[in-house]
């Protein structure tokens, strides 16, 4: 459990993937807590939507494409006037069995939770102020790789390896959490870039999730993992 306790009213987030269910509810959970959110996304409705909760200007950019990760960055360092969190929720599902999945199924879902997540950390740090805190979304598929999921593991394995390091390589500069959620309510299993999803546990809420992140910012956590004893742990 965390012990710290960072008070995050006026604090400056950039929430990218707010357009998403765990997205928004981490940015509107962090405007409660009296923190200034500039959300960021792809879909216009429903960026437009957030950012009207949130009385700011949304960013929208794409994953994918690392000036649009860039510009979205400095737009909502820019709104801000610097930033002390920055919140990745990025992620797409695909299955399929590891010796048949579709080589492009497979690079499209490394380019969306792997290289995109990491353009999107690497874009906003320059504006990341001493002492801050960057949150990313990887998954439970980083501690247990699944079968019938092995393109989908092997990119949230590497992303959590990347978060390790980019950790170990700051830490007297940024705190690094990486958010290791179980399978959610969130339907992204219905919305895979590819293949069929295998037989699923029941879902978490992720509104579960978003109190253990909100948990973590505001302490000195640096995990929100699954443990099997006591489930979602924020350490």
């Amino acid at each position: 459990m965390s012990t710290a306790s960072h008070d995050l009213s006026d604090s400056r987030a950039f929430v990218a993937g707010a357009t998403g269910a765990l997205g928004g509810g981490i940015a509107d959970a962090l405007l409660e807590r009296g923190a200034r959110v500039v959300p960021g996304g792809r879909d216009e409705r429903r960026l437009a939507e957030v950012a009207r909760r949130c009385g700011t200007e949304g960013v929208r950019f794409d994953a994918v494409d690392v000036d649009s990760c860039r510009a979205a960055a400095d737009a909502a360092a820019a709104q801000l006037g610097g930033l002390d969190l920055v919140v990745v929720t990025v992620g797409a599902a695909g299955f399929g069995p590891a010796l048949e999945t579709p080589a492009e199924l497979s690079e499209e879902l490394f380019a969306v939770n792997v290289l995109g997540p990491m353009s999107l950390v690497r874009a906003a740090v320059p504006h990341l102020a001493d002492g801050g805190t960057v949150v990313v979304l990887s998954a439970i598929l980083a501690d247990l790789p699944t079968a019938g999921m092995a393109d989908y593991s092997a990119a949230k394995t590497a992303l959590a390896t990347w978060l390790e390091v980019l950790r170990r390589e700051n830490r007297r500069r940024f705190r690094v959490v990486d958010v290791r959620p179980p399978h959610l309510d969130t339907g992204l299993d219905q919305r895979a870039l590819g293949g069929e999803p295998p037989r699923l546990p029941e879902p978490m809420p992720a509104s579960r999730v978003v109190d253990a992140v909100l948990e973590a910012v505001a302490g000195d956590a640096t995990e929100v993992v699954v443990d099997r004893g006591a489930g979602l742990v924020v350490r």
